[in-house]
């Protein structure tokens, strides 16, 4: 789990420029903070024979939690540590990749779902990081659902477990729409992202009920905007470091993890 800050009249994103909340950019604190993530990452989905690749989805239980920002981050630290990783931009109701990522490829997964391209790696762009792989989310289609509970969807995660060891799938907030859980049985891991202060208990009371179905695939919960405190290095840092996460379903909190960033 890690708790970043962020105030909601803030825009992360700079059309010029990088986005300062992603990747390089991010301050010391989230950077900690989603190596930290990482981390638990691979204490909750460790590799054998069997599992080379790791699949994982990212979703809320609403919009704007932070979940997209969280997804770009992990990946890229998940780059970063040396593993060849995709990031699939599932979200193709609210797509954000594109402009934040400055990305050039117009074409994305519902090009792929609805057969419209048949060379997957032509629709492949390079961001943030050298090992890092996006697939964005390409044209709205009218059915985002059904096409990621799609045979084609199958095969596409069965072609990228070939060539990735992470696989990240941002998806749609599941108190808003069903496509987060149409694609369960292609993840290894699913994680919740909760916004502090603004999600209710009822919210994602909500969100766990729809998810019971896949209970023992969800990994952990990240708390975004979290209230910045002093801690022990306050004055040489200005933050405080910890983690949480669940098993099963199941959640636990073993501290918090704190910057000055914002998530979008």
């Amino acid at each position: 789990m890690i708790r970043k800050q962020e105030t909601r009249s803030q825009s992360s994103v700079n059309r010029d420029g990088p986005d300062r909340l992603l990747g390089e950019n991010l301050s010391f604190g989230a950077s900690e903070a989603y190596k930290l993530l990482r981390t638990n990452l691979f204490f909750c989905l460790p590799t054998d024979e069997g599992t080379s690749c790791r699949v994982v989805g990212v979703t809320s239980s609403v919009q704007g939690e932070g979940k997209s920002t969280t997804s770009i981050n992990l990946s890229y630290m998940l780059a970063q540590d040396g593993k060849k990783v995709c990031l699939i931009e599932g979200d193709m109701r609210a797509p954000t990749f594109t402009s934040r990522l400055k990305l050039k490829n117009e074409a994305g997964l519902s090009h792929i779902l609805a057969g419209m391209k048949a060379n997957t790696q032509e629709i492949m762009c390079s961001a943030l990081h050298p090992n890092l792989i996006v697939i964005s989310a390409g044209e709205m289609p009218p059915n985002p659902a059904e096409l990621l509970g799609s045979m084609r969807m199958v095969k596409l995660i069965e072609f990228l477990r070939k060539m990735f060891d992470f696989v990240i799938v941002d998806l749609p907030p599941v108190n808003v729409v069903a496509d987060a859980l149409t694609v369960a049985g292609q993840i290894d891991g699913m994680l919740m992202v909760v916004e502090n202060g603004s999600t209710t208990k009822r919210e994602l009371d909500d969100a766990m009920h729809r998810m019971d179905v896949i209970r023992d695939k969800i990994l952990g919960f990240v708390i975004t905007r979290a209230e910045r405190t002093k801690g022990k290095y306050g004055k040489k840092y200005g933050k405080k470091y910890g983690y949480g996460y669940g098993y099963g379903g199941k959640r636990s909190e073993s501290g918090s993890a704190r910057s000055d960033s914002s998530d979008d």
